[in-house]
């Protein structure tokens, strides 16, 4: 590496706004102002964290092709046996994961090229991100298809002029055009470039995880990426009960780095866990407190996000179901044990089967959604774009999801009760049988009283009707046009600009294209 490019790595980047100036975001994350649901009671949290330690006890975890993780948690006190070549069970005996828990922070930010939009993650802190890991993509102009690296980073564009969405997300949807060992740094990349928000980095491979810090380290200068959290890498466990090597190691990158991580059974009730809910919430507390304690094993402190990913099935055809009612339930559970080990949580997001972004797609992502916010998550991963079961992204679905997430933001802050919002003046202003249109009180709070969706029509029938009667897809499709028309990239440092592209040029002409 040049010495002109070590010197740009070493020193922290011009940040991309200037001080005050955020053009998009209304608030860079929510803080909570109304309580969590909690459903059940402490015998039955009790009884759910039991089983947790039951399952880690007498069934444990395998653990494949990753002996230094296998060693790390012996050296902790856990019990390893050999299966067969690099594959141990390993028992843990109650209590034992958690007290390794410990030193992880309940709370921590992930910060953002600018300053402006870094964002806190636990506690009452709550972040929405854009949809994850789709293959396709879908508009009402073209249909169905696999995603592109066009599209990816569209995607990205939509998030960053989104005043309701506070995070960049991760693999927002596979850019299948370009190689499968080289697509993640295009992604990262496009994340850095097209955004100035916090991002998730590759976690396809302990390599490529090792790419997307470095590529941090080129972005925010190395001393600060070694006192800061400033990516994060989102792992699935193997369900049920494996943690694969490719997970566990690009896990102990980024907890080596001080970087968070994202700890995520992915659970279908029936088929790799048990179709009882509260089976399915002990084994996922399970499955991601192990994930979460091997980053404090390769280094306490580390940022580690507790995390599930609860759904269901139409068992006469043995199709997932999403955004359904039992997963609810199972979230706002999480959300009870996530604040009884006092760690930030992953749950739930704008979850849906339907293959368009119609009515059932809205039904159940709502469904979902509610849950995430009720529970006390902090983390909302899938918050704008999911549709078709996860396999598709869609580009109407990613705007309506934002409107909703929009109107959760004024959900979220609660009612205010003072004298100014109980308004006796409005009443008494002009008396019984007046309207109130033009008294002080009115007059002082009509332009921020209520949410202002960007997509409703509120207007009559028949004004709607001799406009054309549009629906709600149809005007989300105009809006995202529109939307990406005005979009701009923020403003980033040329010299940093061309280091990272420097360093994409040489790891990919380190390589042969490989496409599976």
């Amino acid at each position: 590496m040049s010495t002109t490019t070590r010197s740009r790595r070493s020193r922290r980047p011009q940040r991309s706004n200037v001080a005050g100036d955020n053009p998009h975001l209304k608030v860079p994350y929510l803080v909570r102002g109304i309580p969590t649901y909690d459903i059940v009671g402490e015998e039955s949290l009790d009884q759910i964290e039991a089983t947790a330690d039951k399952i880690l006890a007498e069934i444990g975890i395998e653990f494949r092709d990753d002996p230094e993780t296998v060693r790390l948690f012996t050296a902790a006190g856990g019990k390893a046996t050999h299966i067969s070549g690099e594959t141990y069970n390993v028992r843990f005996e109650p209590g034992m994961i958690r007290e390794l828990l410990k030193t992880a922070p309940s709370k921590f930010t992930q910060h953002a090229r600018n300053p402006l939009n870094s964002v806190e993650i636990g506690e009452e802190a709550m972040v929405f991100a854009p949809a994850y890991g789709s293959p396709f993509v879908m508009d009402l102009d073209r249909g169905r298809r696999y995603g592109t690296i066009d599209d990816f980073q569209n995607f990205i564009k939509l998030a960053q002029s989104s005043p309701w969405l506070h995070h960049s997300g991760g693999t927002i949807c596979e850019p299948t055009d370009v190689p499968v060992n080289k697509r993640h740094l295009d992604m990262v990349y496009s994340h850095m470039r097209y955004s100035d928000r916090a991002f998730l980095g590759s976690i396809t491979a302990p390599e490529r995880a090792e790419d997307s810090i470095e590529m941090c380290r080129i972005l925010f200068g190395e001393d600060y990426v070694d006192e800061n959290c400033v990516i994060m890498g989102n792992f699935n466990s193997t369900s049920p009960l494996v943690w694969d090597g490719v997970s566990t190691k690009a896990i102990r990158a980024y907890a080596a780095a001080g970087q968070g991580s994202i700890h995520l059974p992915f659970l279908l009730g029936g088929a790799v866990s048990p179709l009882t809910m509260a089976g399915a919430v002990a084994q996922s507390m399970a499955e991601s407190m192990v994930g979460c304690a091997l980053t404090q094993l390769v280094r306490p402190g580390a940022p580690a996000v507790f995390a599930s990913f609860l759904s269901t099935m139409a068992l006469r055809s043995g199709s997932p179901t999403f955004g359904t009612p039992e997963p609810a339930l199972g979230s706002l559970v999480m959300g009870q044990l996530a604040r009884r080990l006092n760690l930030p949580l992953r749950c739930a997001g704008s979850f849906t089967n339907s293959k368009l972004p119609d009515a059932q797609a809205m039904q159940q992502s709502m469904m979902s959604m509610l849950s995430a916010v009720q529970c006390g998550a902090n983390y909302i991963l899938h918050s704008a774009g999911f549709l078709d079961g996860l396999l598709s992204m869609s580009y109407e679905k990613f705007v309506l999801d934002a409107d909703v997430c929009g109107a959760l933001h004024v959900y979220l802050k609660g009612l205010e009760v003072s004298e100014e919002t109980l308004a006796f003046e409005a009443l008494a202003e002009k008396g019984p049988g007046e309207h109130l249109f033009g008294t002080a009180h009115t007059l002082r709070h009509y332009e921020t009283a209520y949410y202002d969706s960007a997509l409703d029509d509120n207007q009559p029938w028949e004004t709607w009707d001799e406009q054309g009667g549009i629906d709600s897809a149809t005007r989300a499709n105009a809006r995202w046009k529109e939307t990406l028309a005005n979009y701009e990239a923020p403003p980033m440092d040329e010299g940093i600009d061309e280091a990272l592209k420097e360093f994409i040029a040489k790891k990919k002409a380190s390589m042969p294209d490989a496409w599976y």
